[in-house]
């Protein structure tokens, strides 16, 4: 007899419990997006404008470094715990951004927020992992992919709207329904089992893999705003990444219980997923970046605009992404899915490289659709894969590992594709106005309106045509995706929950029925690749 969580129709508790971890997912990948249309607002109000990068930096940087951190613990103490403490970590943070009364305040909030926001994705990714098996669990992480998906395109309209209509507050307060009401069901209906097992605490490869991590991070995401690339800032950032991150396998070959084990990078399928989402992480998020440029600085739509004009990207996704994790349930194979999905991706990449200043707004829009497509059928599919590949006692760290090289790979897609436009923009520009014209420093969409029209349609034109070298970039990224797409092994997508598979008790909802499984007596265990 299978266990509820394996069933083709699981019970209603824990139809609930997924819910609750959909908000949680929201929570957390709206905030990554929903403070970028306030930015310019928030600093009129609080002032430090030379601070302003680093109320996205210090988000991003503590919730990409926290991320390894929940994954191992969660599999070593139990990940209802760490889910909630995460949650109420990332509201409280939520809480006192809102009443931040200058940029310093703001900044550290934003950081406390990221440690809670780190632990909302990869737990919420591994609880599934725990309640669903493989076979079943494609088709709820398409859904979990639709809200990546939604939270990208409306989280900077969104923040428009609560700017326009109340208060940059409320982009942080508006958390705290939702988080509450999340908190509040997985603690009633989702109950894990407790172990009371003595674990070692791998705290030298943690220190180094944050170490590491921050250097990175902050090396991609100030290096050539904050700081030149050459200067003595962003060299010793640099230096010290390095050498933290390749000191940190030998921390992890020496550790009892290594925080992101080693013998992972044996598994080719955790290998593949990583690279392919690395690469993934590069693309979209260059590409992502520069459209609302394109549409406000080019086309001239103003912001909440330009957000609406997005949302064919997120149809697209909505639609591929349930889609497809609806066929790997139903057929039990994933891998022809990243390989499509990239291929379209490429595609669609390519589309906007064609961009220009005359281009009609509908093959803009066809353009976005096809990205959305491709992208519906590749990010939550490489968690999956990186799931099934590992045993359920390095789940945790399987997802956590996914999503970091995603993140990393998206902080170093926004820096690489930013020195790409600002150079080639610097060229246009000089080659297309007249010597001593007035032009503003950085492409504000309202400034550039202002320009008198002698200037101004030079102006729009070389930000055009500085853009898309960007999009050229990207499609050879995505056709590397593409490329390493092929190597990825598919393996049986297993029809009980890992930890069945593993001859251990899964997580059930609360009040239902502890019944036998169809794993009683384990399952070999699937062979390191």
């Amino acid at each position: 007899m299978s266990t509820p969580a394996a069933a083709a129709s699981p019970p209603q508790r824990v139809r609930l419990i997924f819910a609750a971890l959909m908000l949680v997912l929201l929570l957390a990948s709206l905030d990554q997006t929903i403070v970028s249309t306030a930015l310019p607002t928030i600093v009129g109000d609080l002032g430090g404008l030379s601070h302003l990068s680093w109320v996205v930096t210090a988000y991003l940087l503590a919730s990409t470094v926290s991320g390894p951190l929940y994954g191992k613990l969660g599999d070593l103490y139990g990940r209802k715990p760490l889910l909630q403490a995460s949650i109420v970590v990332f509201l409280v943070g939520s809480v006192l951004c809102g009443l931040s009364q200058n940029m310093t305040e703001l900044i550290a909030f934003r950081a406390l927020q990221g440690l809670g926001g780190g632990g909302l994705i990869v737990l919420t990714l591994a609880v599934v992992g725990d309640i669903f098996s493989p076979r079943e669990r494609g088709r709820y992480q398409g859904f979990f992919g639709a809200v990546f998906g939604v939270s990208t395109v409306i989280g900077p309209l969104l923040g428009g709207f609560f700017v326009d209509n109340l208060s940059w507050r409320w982009i942080f307060y508006v958390n705290l329904p939702v988080g509450a009401i999340a908190l509040i069901v997985i603690g009633v209906a989702f109950h894990s089992r407790a172990e009371h097992v003595r674990h070692s605490i791998d705290y030298l490869g943690a220190g180094l893999l944050a170490a590491g991590l921050t250097a990175i991070v902050l090396f991609t995401s100030l290096g050539g705003t904050t700081y030149a690339w050459r200067s003595a800032e962003s060299l010793t950032m640099l230096v010290v990444g390095i050498v933290t991150l390749a000191a940190f396998p030998f921390a992890e070959r020496r550790a009892a219980e290594p925080i992101l084990p080693l013998e992972l990078f044996r598994n080719r399928v955790f290998v593949v997923t990583s690279a392919v989402g690395f690469i993934v992480g590069l693309a979209l998020f260059g590409a992502i970046t520069y459209l609302p440029l394109y549409l406000q600085v080019v086309k001239g739509h103003s912001p909440t605009s330009s957000g609406l004009t997005l949302t064919p990207l997120m149809v697209g996704l909505l639609f591929t992404s349930i889609l497809s994790g609806q066929l790997i349930s139903r057929y039990g194979r994933y891998k022809p899915f990243p390989i499509v999905g990239t291929a379209i991706m490429t595609v669609a990449v390519l589309m906007l490289s064609r961009l220009e200043v005359g281009t009609p707004i509908w093959q803009t829009i066809v353009a976005m659709v096809v990205l959305g497509l491709g992208l519906g059928m590749v990010m939550q599919v490489l968690v999956l894969a990186a799931q099934n590949s590992v045993e359920h006692s390095q789940i945790g760290v399987a997802t956590s590992g996914s999503t970091l090289f995603r993140q990393i790979g998206g902080s170093i897609g926004v820096a690489a594709f930013g020195a790409i436009f600002t150079n080639r923009l610097a060229g246009e520009l000089a080659a297309r106005l007249p010597a001593g014209a007035h032009i503003p420093t950085t492409a504000n969409p309202e400034i550039v309106k202002q320009l008198p029209p002698a200037v101004h349609s030079p102006y729009v034109h070389a930000v055009a045509a500085a853009l898309q070298p960007v999009f050229l970039t990207a499609t050879g990224i995505a056709f590397i995706a593409f490329a390493l797409s092929w190597l990825l092994r598919e393996q049986p997508l297993r029809t009980t929950t890992t930890a069945a598979a593993a001859g251990v008790e899964p997580p059930v909802a609360a009040g239902e029925p502890q019944q036998q499984t169809t794993a009683a007596r384990p399952v070999p265990r699937e062979p390191m690749r």
